[in-house]
C-alpha cells in the first residue's frame, strides 16, 4: 500500500467492511449512506473498484453466512489485514490534513 490518499470511491468501499463482512449491494448501500451521496457508485464503478481492491490483497472474498438463504446476496466480502493498515493509514493522512487546517484557522485569527 503506498503513502498517497485513497480515492473517496475505495476509501468508503473499505470502511464500509470495516465492521464486518458484507455484500456486494450492502456494500454501496452503505457508502452511499456513510458519504451522504457524495460518492457515487454504480454498479459497474463499484465492481472495478472492488476487482482492483482485491487484486490488490485489500480485500477478499468471503463464505455467506449461514443464515442468508437470499440467492440475490451472491458473494461476500471482507477486509483483509492489509485493507485494514490501508485504512488505518488513511485515518492518520486525514487526521494530519485537519490538524493543519486548524492549524491554519487559528493563524487567520
Amino acid at each position: 500500500m503506498s503513502s498517497t490518499a485513497l480515492k473517496p470511491a475505495v476509501f468508503h468501499i473499505l470502511l464500509a467492511l470495516a465492521d464486518g463482512d458484507s455484500h456486494g449491494y450492502a456494500i454501496m448501500q452503505t457508502v452511499r449512506q456513510q458519504s451522504g451521496g457524495r460518492v457515487p457508485l454504480q454498479t459497474g464503478s463499484f465492481y472495478r473498484h472492488l476487482t482492483t481492491l482485491i487484486d490488490q490483497g485489500l480485500v477478499a472474498e468471503a463464505p455467506a453466512p449461514r443464515d442468508v438463504d437470499d440467492p440475490r446476496r451472491g458473494t461476500h466480502y471482507r477486509l483483509t489485514p492489509h485493507g485494514r493498515r490501508a485504512l488505518e493509514l488513511e485515518r492518520r493522512h486525514l487526521a494530519a490534513l485537519v490538524s493543519s487546517m486548524r492549524a491554519l484557522g487559528k493563524g487567520a485569527r
